[in-house]
């Protein structure tokens, strides 16, 4: 029945539901084209499915952990797409409290939590947040990964202007694994720390190797305007408005057209501030989101586990520790008490059945040896001694009969060896050949549970028991 149950069980979970099946398939289908960089395809421009699969995952979590975690992954990331950093911000903790052993997409979870910590302005808790996604890049065996996770660390020790921590850093990365971004994170350590003319350095490698990204070109227009070579400034400003920046990105480069772009007329400077005014309430709006994200970030790092269950089974393991203990206790005194009184028994025994030993003994040896009974014995002792010896043999006989193993002759036998009768003797009395006698006793003695040489003992004590 057992076997059954264990194999009804087996079945259920090897059987996932139809519902979980169809959002492990989304699972895998998200991490193909995150891979291949499709992820802006029409499969994903709104977030239904991944939604639907992470709802679903989230209820069978404890059974597949590992595609649950990849669901908060991609779901989250479109939730970071469509600006909503609180939801995102929750999903991506559920990933790291999942009880996947999928390291790298927890790195890439820890990642992205430090990337919302960075833009809200906190770059301490993004720092602890890279670090986190770089051991677990590390535990994933994947190098690559794991020294953009240190670059992402010394780029948050850059923006708090921390140079030389930072730099201590880059000289552990692999540079033929990222030479680009371990320059790009020097560019921003210089920019933070003002030395513009080390950080026109680092970018102007950075473009002369084809990484045009655009951040580094916002860096490149502000050190050029730092050290008033305005119209290159401006020349690098408009390129990266012509990019698609970021809001951040926007507003910095709107600040140098603003104030060094000479052809600008005064309504185009009138539209450029206006624009700026707009994009910094945007960013505003968003900044608020993005601490919000944060405090929950923080609300969850300063969470203490739930230990409410775990002291619940520690209380009844002692519980039922002191009450089994108690139980035991009990026993054994009892016990100890049952066998003292079964050593005051047999002690008390013992000295009754030798005692009634010797005077059988000696009342036999005197009865052997007497010419007459009447001048050796008080007539009335010997009454009452017979009258005690047959009491005491009837009793034997009955105890005898009761345990229906011995026959009649055995019986016979048991009451001539208690009466300490001879060989001859008891061959003579039932009547048996005296060559048989010996073997007689041991079949007897066997079925009695005692042997040959220790049966007139064991009668003699079996005669005495109540």
């Amino acid at each position: 029945m057992r076997l059954l149950l264990l194999s009804l069980a087996i079945v259920l979970i090897s059987c996932a539901p139809r519902e979980v099946r169809e959002a492990q398939d989304v699972v895998v289908l998200a991490d193909s084209l995150r891979e291949a960089h499709l992820v802006a395809q029409d499969e994903y421009n709104d977030s239904t499915h991944l939604a639907q699969a992470y709802y679903t995952l989230e209820k069978w979590q404890w059974l597949y952990p590992d595609d649950f975690a990849h669901a908060c992954y991609h779901y989250g990331r479109i939730l970071r797409d469509k600006d909503d950093p609180v939801s995102a911000m929750q999903v991506f903790l559920a990933a790291t409290h999942s009880r996947t052993n999928d390291y790298h997409i927890l790195g890439r979870a820890y990642s992205n939590i430090g990337d919302m910590a960075h833009l809200a302005g906190e770059f301490q808790l993004s720092y602890e947040m890279f670090e986190y996604s770089a051991d677990m890049f590390l535990k994933s065996g994947d190098t690559t990964t794991y020294c953009y996770g240190l670059n992402n660390m010394a780029f948050e020790l850059a923006e708090q202007g921390l140079k030389n921590e930072a730099y201590s850093i880059l000289r552990t990365i692999d540079r033929d694994e990222c030479q680009n971004f371990v320059m790009a994170t020097r560019a921003v350590a210089c920019r933070v720390a003002e030395q513009y003319d080390s950080a026109l350095y680092y970018t102007s490698r950075l473009l002369k190797c084809g990484f045009r990204e655009r951040y580094i070109l916002v860096i490149q227009a502000q050190a050029y305007s730092s050290l008033g070579q305005t119209d290159t400034a401006v020349h690098y400003a408009e390129q990266v408005l012509k990019m698609h920046p970021t809001l951040e990105e926007k507003n910095n480069v709107m600040y140098i057209l603003t104030n060094y772009d000479k052809t600008m007329g005064i309504d185009a400077v009138r539209q450029t501030a206006s624009n700026r005014a707009d994009a910094q309430k945007v960013l505003e709006i968003r900044q608020g989101k993005l601490s919000q994200a944060v405090q929950l970030l923080e609300q969850d790092l300063a969470r203490k586990p739930d230990m409410r269950w775990l002291y619940a089974i520690i209380a009844t393991i002692l519980i039922i520790g002191i009450v089994n203990g108690c139980i035991v206790y009990k026993k054994r005194k009892h016990h100890r008490l049952l066998s003292q009184q079964i050593e005051d028994l047999k002690s008390q025994n013992e000295g009754v059945i030798s005692q009634l030993s010797i005077r059988i003994d000696s009342n036999i040896a005197l009865l052997s040896k007497s010419h007459n009974l009447k001048k050796d014995l008080c007539w009335d002792d010997f009454e009452l001694f017979c009258q005690e010896t047959n009491q005491q043999f009837n009793m034997l006989a009955s105890k005898l009969q009761t345990k229906q193993v011995l026959n009649e002759t055995q019986i016979r036998l048991c009451i001539l060896v208690l009466l300490n009768l001879s060989r001859s003797s008891i061959a003579k009395t039932l009547p048996y050949a005296i060559n048989s006698i010996g073997k007689l006793k041991d079949q007897t003695a066997k079925l009695l549970g005692t042997t040959g040489k220790n049966l007139r003992t064991d009668l003699l004590q079996l005669a005495i028991e109540g």
